[in-house]
C-alpha cells in the first residue's frame, strides 16, 4: 500500500497546509496518538488476514473485533471482581445427578416393595373370638371377651354419617389415591423427631391397619401399610373400602364398627343415626376414650371442638348446608352400660374364673383376652340359683334404701366348696354385676372377725398347747372369760380385748367360749399356742399367706385379717374334710382349638394332702357343731342336717359373717357395708330395719336356706369324727330349738335363758358345770373327771388380777361374745369350793388345791403341711 493511500485511509486532508502553524507543537502528541492507533489497526487487519486460513471466518471476525476494541484501562476506574458464574453451574450439575440417582433408587425400592409385600390375611383383632364359659354340666354360663361388632352394609349407613366420617378423617377420599405420600413423609418425620404419634394416613391406609396389620407406630408397619394400601386400592372399590373401614374402626366402649358404636352411645341402630350423632361418632375415631364425654366429662370442651370441626368440614365440602349446621345441637351420649351378657351373677362368675386362670398361671391376660377358649367351670347351675334365691329372700327383698339410708350400704358375698374335691360349686358376688362391679366373693378388704377363732383352737389342739397354768388345752379347758382381762405371758404391749357388749363370763370352758365368741378367752389362747403357730395353722388350712393383716400377735385371734369369702370357705372346707386340703379349683377343663390346657394340681383325693391332723380337725368340728346347736349360729339349723359353723362380726359392725359346713358342703356368707358413692366401708347399724347386723342373723339364715336347697335330695350325713382325748362330742341328733328367736339367730342379752338346756350338769356361762363327757361315738354319756385349771392362790374366780385391765388395745375387731347369751354376774350362784380348799380355789377343787385326775396325754402332733406354699 502506498503512502498516499495510507494517509487517505487514516483521514488525511489534502487542503491542509503542509507547514505547521504556531500551534503545531501542541497538536503533535495528539497526532502521534492517532498515528499509533492507525498503525495498530493496520497491524490487526494484517494479522487477521494471516490467520484466516486456520480459523473460521466467524471466529476470526470475533477475535479481530475483540482486539480492535481493546483500549488501555483507565487507572481511575475500579477493577471488577472475578466472575463466579461457573461455581453454581457445577453445584447444580451435582445436585441434578444426586436427584436422578435418588429417583432411580426410590423407583427401584417402590418396585421391589410392591412386588415383595403381599396383602396378608386379616389380623387376630379383626377376627377376635369370644371366650365361652360353661357350667359343670356343659350348659352355657356366659360369653366374655367377645368383640362387640356387627357388620353392616354401606347402604344401611346414612349418607350424612358417611360424610361426617370423611370430614373427620379423609375429605378427599373419593378423589385422592389410596396413599398420600406427602402426609406420610410428614408423619414419618414427626415420628422420627419425637413429636408424637402421627398418622398421616388415608382411610384406605387406616382400613389396612385395622384389618390386616396392627396399631403399633413403627416405620416397618408404615411401609407395609403403604404398599398394601396401593394394592388394595387397585383391587377394591372406594365403597368397599369405606364399608370395611366403618365396620372395623374402634369407637371406644368395646365397640368395633359403626353399628356397635351406635348402640353403645345412643342405643339405636346405625341406620337411625342423624348427622349430629354421626359427627360425634366420627369425632371418637381420633381419640375414643378421651372424647367419651359420659366417661370423661372433664374432656367435654375438647370433644365439642372436635365435633364442630367435623360439621364445619362437612359445610366446607358441600355435604351440609349452613342452615343445618347452625341448627345442629350436640348429641350427648348415654352412659356406658356393661354387656347384658354379664348381668346378674354372670359377670362375677366370669371375673372370678378369669382371675383364677391368670393368678394360677394357666393363661396370661393377653392370651385370654384374645379369646377362643372353651372353659368348663366347676360351678353348678342348681346350686348357683339356690344361692341367689336365698340372698334375695333374706336380704334383697328386705332392702328399702328410699326410707332406710343404711340399706344403701348392704353388700353380700358368698362361696360354697365341695370339701371332698375342692371344687367351687357356687359363688355370690353381689346384687348385679352391671350395678355393682366389685366381686364380694373374692375381695380381700373386710375383717373376718370371730370366724377366725376356730383356727386358734385347731392350732392349740394340733400342737398340744398348754395354758399359762400348764394345763393341756381341750374343748373342756377352763379360761377366764372376764371383759378386758389382760393377756398373760405376752412380752409385747399390754393387750386387754373387750368382749361383745363388754360382758364378763368368769370361768368358762373353751367350748362355751366358742359358742359365745368370748374374745378374752381366745386372745389368751392365741398367746398360749403362739401367734406364729396360729398364723401357720390358718395358712395350712387355706388362707393365702399374703392375706392382709394376718399378723403374729394376740389380736390375730379376733380376726383382723381381711381374707376373702372364697379364701375362708377353702379353710373351712379343709376342716370339713378332716384336715385334708387341696387347693380349691374353679375350672374343670379349658381348651382352645380342640387342645386342652394343663391345670394345676389334681382334683379329688390324688391332689390332696393332710394339712392338719385329723383328730385336731375333727375336735375343732365338734366344738363348731355346738355353735350351731346352741351358740350364736342357731339360725343355721334351717339346713335340716348336721352342721358346724362360726359367726363373726368385723370392727364397728362393718361386716357380719357366718362360716359353716356339713360333711358334703362348706359355705361362707358375708354381709358388708360400703357407701356406693365413696366406696368407704360403713357400719351396718339399722340395715334391714334391725338395730344391728351380726353373723347369727341374715348370714346364718342365708347359709341355712342355701345349704338345705343345695343338698336337696342328698340324704343327711353325720360327721365321722375322731376326737382327741378330753374332747366332748355333741349328741348325734341335733336338738330342735324350743325358743322363738332361735331360728332367727337371736343375739344379745337374754338369749341364753331361752336356749335349750344341754342336759344334766349344764350351767350358764361363767359357771363351772359338772364334769361329764360324752364318749366319742357313744350315745350314752359317761361320767369322767375333768382336770381343774390351777389358779393363783387368793384370786377369786371371775375377777381380774390386781392392777385391773392393761392399757393396751381394746376390743379388737370382734366384740360379739354375748351373742345369744345372758352373762351372769361373776360367779353368782357358782358352786362353792370344796371344804378345805384354799381361798380363791376353783369350785370343785380338791382340798389343798390338788388337781383332779390328769388327762391322757395327746400324741405328739404332726407338723403343719401347707399345700402349694
Amino acid at each position: 500500500m502506498s503512502p498516499s493511500s495510507d494517509r487517505s485511509s487514516a483521514g488525511w486532508r489534502p487542503d491542509e497546509p503542509s507547514g505547521r502553524s504556531s500551534d503545531a507543537a501542541s497538536k503533535a502528541p495528539r497526532e502521534s496518538s492517532w498515528e499509533a492507533s492507525w498503525e495498530a489497526s493496520r497491524e490487526a487487519s494484517s494479522k487477521s488476514s494471516r490467520e484466516s486460513s486456520s480459523k473460521s471466518s466467524r471466529e476470526a471476525s470475533r477475535e479481530a473485533s475483540r482486539e480492535a476494541s481493546w483500549e488501555p484501562r483507565d487507572p481511575t476506574v475500579p477493577v471488577p471482581p472475578p466472575s463466579r458464574a461457573r461455581r453454581p453451574r457445577r453445584l447444580l450439575r451435582r445436585l441434578l445427578g444426586l436427584v436422578v440417582l435418588g429417583g432411580l433408587l426410590l423407583l427401584g425400592g417402590f418396585v421391589a416393595g410392591y412386588l415383595l409385600v403381599d396383602i396378608p390375611p386379616a389380623n387376630a383383632t379383626a377376627v377376635a373370638q369370644s371366650n365361652l364359659f360353661l357350667y359343670r354340666d356343659g350348659s352355657q354360663l356366659a360369653r366374655d371377651g367377645e368383640v362387640d361388632r356387627e357388620n353392616v352394609s354401606l347402604a344401611r349407613i346414612p349418607l350424612g354419617v358417611q360424610h361426617a366420617v370423611l370430614a373427620a378423617e379423609d375429605r378427599d377420599f373419593h378423589t385422592s389415591p389410596a396413599v398420600d405420600p406427602r402426609a406420610m413423609v410428614r408423619a414419618t418425620w414427626n415420628t422420627l423427631t419425637g413429636k408424637g404419634r402421627q398418622s398421616g394416613s388415608t382411610i384406605t391406609q387406616q382400613y389396612v391397619k385395622n384389618y390386616y396389620l396392627g396399631q403399633e407406630q413403627t416405620l416397618t408397619r408404615k411401609a407395609k401399610e403403604f404398599f398394601i394400601a396401593i394394592k388394595l386400592g387397585r383391587e377394591k372399590s372406594k365403597g368397599e373400602i369405606l364399608e370395611g373401614y366403618l365396620n372395623t374402626s374402634y369407637f371406644g366402649r368395646n365397640a368395633y364398627g359403626i353399628q356397635a358404636a351406635a348402640r353403645a352411645y345412643y342405643g339405636k341402630d346405625a341406620k337411625d343415626l342423624d348427622t349430629a350423632e354421626g359427627a360425634y361418632l366420627a369425632s371418637l375415631l381420633n381419640a375414643p376414650n378421651a372424647y367419651d364425654v359420659a366417661a370423661h366429662p372433664e374432656n367435654r370442651p375438647r370433644a365439642l371442638a372436635r365435633w364442630r370441626y367435623v360439621l364445619d368440614g362437612m359445610v366446607k365440602e358441600g355435604w351440609l348446608s349452613p342452615a343445618a349446621r347452625a341448627a345442629a345441637v350436640f348429641p350427648t351420649p348415654q352412659q356406658a352400660r356393661p354387656s347384658a351378657g354379664l348381668s346378674g351373677q354372670r359377670g362375677y362368675l366370669v371375673q372370678a374364673v378369669e382371675q383364677y386362670l391368670t393368678e394360677h398361671g394357666i393363661v396370661d391376660e393377653k392370651t385370654l383376652a384374645a379369646g377362643g377358649f372353651r372353659i368348663t367351670t366347676t360351678l353348678e347351675r342348681a346350686k348357683q340359683d339356690a344361692f341367689v334365691q336365698a340372698v334375695d329372700e333374706h336380704v334383697n327383698a328386705k332392702l328399702d334404701p328410699a326410707h332406710n339410708p343404711a340399706d344403701r350400704y348392704v353388700r353380700v358375698g358368698g362361696a360354697a366348696i365341695d370339701p371332698a374335691s375342692g371344687r367351687v360349686v357356687a359363688l355370690y358376688g353381689g346384687i348385679d354385676y352391671t350395678r355393682q362391679f366389685v366381686n364380694n366373693a373374692t375381695r380381700r378388704d373386710y375383717q373376718v372377725g370371730s370366724t377366725f377363732k376356730p383356727f386358734v383352737l385347731a392350732a392349740a389342739l394340733q400342737h398340744g398347747a398348754l395354758t399359762q397354768e400348764g394345763e393341756r388345752i381341750t374343748p373342756n379347758t377352763f379360761y377366764d372369760g372376764n371383759n378386758r382381762r389382760p393377756v398373760q405371758g405376752w412380752s409385747g404391749a399390754s393387750y386387754d380385748p373387750a368382749n361383745e357388749d363388754d360382758s364378763s363370763y368368769g370361768e368358762i370352758t373353751v367350748r362355751s367360749a366358742t359358742d359365745h365368741s368370748v374374745n378374752a378367752v381366745y386372745a389368751q389362747m392365741a398367746v398360749d399356742v403362739g401367734p406364729g403357730r396360729v398364723r401357720e395353722a390358718a395358712v395350712a388350712l387355706g388362707l393365702p399367706r399374703n392375706t392382709p393383716d394376718l399378723t403374729s400377735s394376740p389380736s390375730i385371734a379376733l380376726g383382723p385379717a381381711t381374707a376373702s369369702v372364697l379364701d375362708l370357705a377353702q379353710a373351712y372346707a379343709t376342716l370339713a374334710n378332716h384336715g385334708t386340703r387341696g387347693a380349691y379349683t374353679l375350672v374343670e377343663r379349658i381348651a382352645r382349638d380342640g387342645e386342652e390346657l394343663e391345670l394345676p394340681g389334681a382334683a379329688g383325693p390324688a391332689g390332696r394332702r393332710q394339712a392338719l391332723g385329723r383328730e385336731a380337725a375333727d375336735t375343732t368340728t365338734s366344738v363348731l357343731r355346738s355353735v350351731v346347736q346352741g351358740g350364736t349360729g342357731t339360725a343355721a339349723l334351717a339346713a335340716g342336717r348336721p352342721a358346724a359353723g362360726k359367726t363373726g362380726t368385723a370392727e364397728d359392725d362393718k361386716a357380719a359373717w357366718f362360716a359353716g359346713y356339713t360333711p358334703e358342703l362348706a359355705t361362707v356368707v358375708a354381709m358388708m357395708g360400703q357407701d356406693p358413692a365413696s366406696g368407704r366401708q360403713e357400719p351396718l347399724y339399722g340395715a334391714l330395719g334391725l338395730p344391728r347386723i351380726n353373723g347369727g342373723g341374715a348370714p346364718a339364715a342365708i347359709w341355712g336356706q342355701f345349704t338345705r336347697e343345695a343338698l336337696a335330695g342328698v340324704p343327711p350325713k353325720e360327721f365321722d369324727l375322731r376326737l382327741m382325748e378330753g374332747a366332748e362330742e355333741l349328741p348325734l341328733e341335733p336338738p330342735v330349738p324350743d325358743f322363738p328367736d332361735a331360728a332367727q339367730g337371736y343375739e344379745g342379752p337374754g338369749a341364753a335363758d331361752r336356749r335349750p338346756p344341754r342336759g344334766p350338769g349344764s350351767s350358764k356361762p361363767g359357771q363351772r358345770p359338772e364334769a361329764r363327757r360324752e364318749g366319742s361315738g357313744r350315745a350314752e354319756p359317761v361320767e369322767e373327771p375333768v382336770r381343774e385349771a390351777r389358779r393363783d392362790p387368793g384370786r377369786e374366780p371371775g375377777r381380774e388380777t390386781a392392777g385391773g385391765p392393761g392399757g393396751g388395745p381394746g376390743g379388737g375387731p370382734d366384740r360379739e361374745a354375748s351373742e345369744a347369751s345372758n352373762p351372769a354376774a361373776p360367779q353368782t350362784g357358782a358352786a362353792a369350793p370344796q371344804p378345805g380348799a384354799p381361798a380363791g380355789s376353783p369350785p370343785g377343787a380338791a382340798p389343798g388345791g390338788a388337781p383332779g385326775e390328769e388327762l391322757t396325754a395327746v400324741p405328739a402332733p404332726a407338723p403343719f403341711h401347707v399345700p402349694g406354699q
